[in-house]
């Protein structure tokens, strides 16, 4: 029986077809729900080189099985959906796609996450298995997810029945293009995304004239002073070896220079790498926004909201350590050791469902045009 090595050495005979689809893709972006043409062309694909594909799973998923023979059941994850981001890469396939957003609004599109290069990479290593099943035994899932970044795509599929449309897996494999240097990939064991959660904070005062402050409770104080607060809560309450972000990205009250509004609305997000730092972390929020809003008077309840939560990346030792000498043998010194991320996605929600082991890994793609961190504007919405 041949090897893995063997049937890489068959890449440039699709090396072509390969990168003409990812150019299509790119140029053809698509928001997260919304990855019907992807979705299609994904299935397209699949069925030719002999898998069972089943469509439609959480709205746009699609999913691949190859069986071959006796052996491990191994399911590969690429996420497919798009960013309301403005290209200005200059690319001869740039994208020029508008569509409409979830809330009603016009937005240009743009593959600004790299999504479709795990689509690309996903379908290269499918056709491969395909095209050389004497080369290994067992059966492959090439799951496509949509909506990885609404954070609710990979659940959105297991509610869907994914689980009973698929030979339960032994192990899933996920991978995310990073920044880094040109050509490596890397894995760690352990902890590798952080989990996410945004909480949205309403905090009410008493609006008057503000030229009468002395008749007011002022929620712009009181959201300023929440904000102070909420610095401490990783200075002075997480320890120092455990990693954890605390953010606040937006504050909006009031409309006029002279008025005091009757409420002011936070929002923040927070990352952390263990279940007991994530919930000490919350409980830390709503205590000091509780405790802030009793000294300044407010007159009613604060009203906290958890949502776009992602959950913990932690890949399993034994797996990784596999992995990791594979790409150790195939790569050379392009093979190393990730670092921590501080980004949080949805895939891990997959394996724990199914109740299974899991590796995540990074690669770096050349920059030969030096496009990294540039010719991209997020269209704030």
């Amino acid at each position: 029986m041949r090897t893995t090595a063997d049937i890489l050495q068959h890449y440039e005979s699709i090396r072509s077809d390969q990168e003409s689809f990812y150019r299509d893709l790119h140029e053809h972006p698509e928001l997260s729900h919304q990855e019907e043409r992807t979705a299609d062309g994904v299935s397209k694909r699949l069925s030719a080189w002999g898998f069972t594909v089943h469509t439609g799973i959480g709205g746009t998923g699609v999913v691949g099985v190859l069986q071959n023979g006796e052996g491990s059941t191994v399911l590969l994850r690429a996420d497919m959906d798009a960013l309301p981001i403005r290209e200005a890469t200059g690319a001869d396939y740039a994208s020029t796609v508008e569509a409409v957003a979830s809330d009603g609004t016009s937005t240009p599109v743009m593959h600004a996450c790299g999504h479709d290069v795990h689509v690309a990479c996903l379908l290269g290593a499918a056709r491969l298995l395909a095209e050389h099943r004497d080369a290994w035994q067992g059966t492959v899932i090439a799951l496509f997810q949509p909506a990885e970044e609404t954070g609710d795509g990979a659940r959105g599929m297991l509610t869907d029945g994914l689980a009973a449309q698929i030979p339960n897996p032994d192990v899933a494999l996920a991978q995310h293009v990073l920044p880094g240097r040109s050509g490596t990939v890397g894995t760690r064991m352990g902890p590798v995304l952080s989990s996410a959660d945004s909480v949205r904070i309403t905090v009410y005062g008493r609006g008057g004239h503000g030229s009468m402050p002395q008749n007011t409770v002022d929620p712009v104080v009181l959201a300023a002073l929440i904000v102070v607060r909420l610095q401490t809560i990783v200075s002075r309450e997480v320890a120092p070896t455990d990693p954890a972000v605390l953010t606040v990205g937006s504050i909006r009250a009031g409309a006029k220079s002279n008025i005091i509004p009757d409420d002011a609305v936070l929002e923040l997000n927070l990352r952390t790498y263990t279940e007991a730092t994530r919930t000490q972390m919350l409980a830390a929020i709503e205590r000091t926004v509780r405790g802030e809003c009793i000294a300044s008077g407010s007159p009613k309840e604060p009203e906290i909201e958890i949502y776009d939560s992602f959950p913990l990346t932690e890949n399993d030792e034994s797996v990784t350590a596999r992995v990791a000498d594979a790409f150790s043998a195939h790569f050379g010194d392009h093979a190393g050791e990730l670092d921590l991320q501080t980004a949080s996605e949805d895939f891990s929600d997959v394996p724990r469902a199914l109740g299974i082991p899991y590796t995540y890994w990074g690669s770096s793609l050349p920059q030969a045009r030096g496009w990294a961190g540039r010719g991209i504007e997020r269209v704030r919405r």
